[in-house]
Order: C-alpha cells, then structure tokens, then sequence
C-alpha cells in the first residue's frame, strides 16, 4: 500500500478532487470575512441546500456588520427562524455589535481577536482566517474527523481532549505552505461529498489506495466516538388560547432552549396530560381566569428531536369569550394576523403551518 510519502500528496490528492467536484457556493466566490463568518456559522448543522437560502436572505438584509450590529435581535432571531440553534443567532447578533463598537466595523484579523468573538469557537476562527486571509490554520470539524480518521484508521475518539490534540496536530502537519483555504475547503467537501458517514464511495474515492481503514476493514468504525449523551424526554402542552381576533403569547427567557421566542403558553409535565388534568392545573386557571372554555382541538405532533432533547408536544386549542383583566407576568395579547411578525420555534412554526390560526 502506497502512503503519503511526501508532506503535500495527500493535500494534492484532494485539491484534484475538489477542482473537479467541489461545490460551487456563493460564500466561497468571496475573501470578505464577515461574509464567510455569516455563511460559517449559518451551515454549522444545517444541510447546505438549506442553509444557503438563509445565507442569501441573511446577506440581502444585512449585507455588512454595521446592518446585523444595528438591527434589532427580534428582527435577527425572525430571519434565522427555522434553523434552530437559535443560541448562534444572538450570538452572531453580539459579535456583530462587538465588531461595530471595538474594531469600528471592520472585521478583525487576528486569530486571537476572531476566536475572541461570542459564539466564535477554534474551527469558526481557522475557517474564517484560513478563507479570508489564508492564515495557515487547519480546520477541524465532522467532516475532516471523518476523513483523516479513516485515512490514518486512527481509533482515538474525536470526543476525547487526547483525541482532538491528536487530530489537531495531524490536520495542521498535512496543511501545504501557502494554500491553506483551497486545502481546508477540499478536505471538507471530500468528507461531506466523498467520504461520507454512511455508504462512502469507497470504490471510486482517489484516496482508496492509500486508505489505512479501508485497508484494514474498518471504515463504518471511523470516526470513534467515546458515547452520547442521554436524550431527555420533555411533554409539553401548549395552550393556543383565542378570543375573538386575538390569540395568547409568552416569550421564553432564562436558560432553556429558545431564549428569546415567542410560543403559545406552555405546561410542562412529566407525562402526557388529558384534558381535566391540563384544566385542573394552576397555569391553566391563572391563564383563562376560571371562566369556562370551548375546547376545539387537541393536535400532538411529531416527536421534535434537538441535540440532547425529545419533545413530545400537544396544542390544544381553546376559545374564550373574554380573557381576564389581568393576564399572568409575560403573556402577551396580540392580533392573531401579526402572528407572522413574531420569532418562533420550528415546533410552533410547523404547527401553525398546518393548523393556521
């Protein structure tokens, strides 16, 4: 088996492949590093077909950092709507801020100074300044575990400190002199097009002479992985509440999931709760005020999976003929036809697309 006898065979290998198969995106026709930051942290978890339609939306809106630093972060989290993790969205929105007020709105250069950034962790800053300004810096993310762990059958987990240093040290002593982002994006699109998780194209991968786990039959164990995180189950019940043109709102805070979307008020539980046990709750008394309800629809919707969570939902909605004079701390009267003009989750927003209020 031949191997990489040479520092540059195994980047020249790929760079080959990626000049006849890579990707041609919008965000790699650029050297603006805000523009690449964007599109970063949008495809972060996202498949690309989709989060390209948020990158383009994103840069008509907020075609520099001046406009995402001096829009408002309800305006920030309704444009990123859908994507999830809406954590990246105000962090994006702080970083923009931090940009216009310390550096005067000119994207930082410095390594130190982009990692320093919110939300900016080590494979964001060496993308951005690999891409932008061709710092030699190797990046590190799903795909590149993947492709140098089945390239090298390393069997260190990717999910240890030893393995990450590891893994590390390995991509920068592969990454060529002068060409750090041809190399960078070349092994990322192998592992996203070529090297795949499931049914990698083994049979026509240009690295397959070469392959060490290939070789030794161990390519559906690469990359390894220490183990998971146990999933937690959560059972929400939300109550779409309406009177007349008028529906009922809260907006999350604190530090659970969505901080800082709006949803129909909420009771948690253990379990799933038929109807006299929803009535029979304080929640549900503080909110409609004791007055009697029509029940109009009791909807559960698919088990909606975020990355340690399982959420198994039900919306009921319910119909009054007036609501309290005084609502609970939080909850929002709104017309129901500016529904649209609030920030939700995709459970919500999946919800209302197929029962539209």
């Amino acid at each position: 088996m031949k191997f990489f006898p040479e520092v540059n065979a195994f980047s020249d290998i790929l760079c080959a492949w990626y000049a006849r198969c890579g990707r041609d995106l919008p965000c790699r026709r650029t050297r603006d590093p805000y523009l690449i930051w964007l599109s970063e942290v949008i495809l972060q978890q996202t498949r690309v077909e989709q989060g390209m339609e948020y990158y383009l939306r994103f840069v008509a809106r907020f075609p520099d950092v001046g406009a995402l630093a001096a829009a408002s972060e309800e305006e920030v989290l309704k444009l990123w709507q859908g994507l999830g993790y809406y954590s990246r969205a105000r962090n994006l929105h702080r970083a923009a801020r931090q940009i216009a007020g310390q550096y005067g709105g000119r994207f930082p250069e410095r390594y130190d100074e982009v990692r320093a950034l919110p939300g900016v962790g080590e494979y964001t800053a060496a993308a951005i300044c690999s891409f932008a300004y061709d710092d030699p810096r190797a990046v590190l993310d799903g795909n590149v575990f993947r492709v140098l762990s089945r390239a090298f059958d390393l069997d260190e987990p990717i999910d240890s400190t030893a393995g990450r240093r590891r893994f590390a040290e390995l991509a920068a002593s592969l990454l060529p002199p002068g060409r750090a982002a041809l190399h960078n994006q070349a092994i990322m699109d192998f592992g996203a097009l070529q090297c795949t998780p499931a049914q990698p194209r083994c049979g026509e991968c240009p690295l397959a002479g070469r392959c060490l786990a290939l070789a030794a039959g161990t390519v559906d164990a690469r990359p390894v992985k220490q183990g998971r995180t146990k999933v937690r189950d959560r059972w929400f019940a939300y109550l779409v509440l309406t009177c007349g043109d008028e529906v009922l709102l809260t907006r999350r805070d604190g530090k659970d999931i969505w901080r800082g979307l709006f949803e129909f008020p909420l009771v948690e539980s253990d379990r799933q709760l038929d109807a006299a046990e929803l009535a029979a709750r304080p929640e549900f008394v503080r909110l409609t005020g004791g007055a009697a309800c029509e029940w109009l629809s009791s909807v559960a919707m698919p088990p909606h999976r975020l990355s340690h969570q399982l959420l198994h939902a039900t919306f009921h909605r319910l119909r009054v003929e007036r609501l309290p004079g005084s609502l609970p701390e939080g909850v929002l009267r709104i017309r129901s036809s500016s529904l649209d003009d609030y920030a939700v989750p995709r459970l919500v927003e999946r919800y209302l697309m197929r029962y539209p209020i």
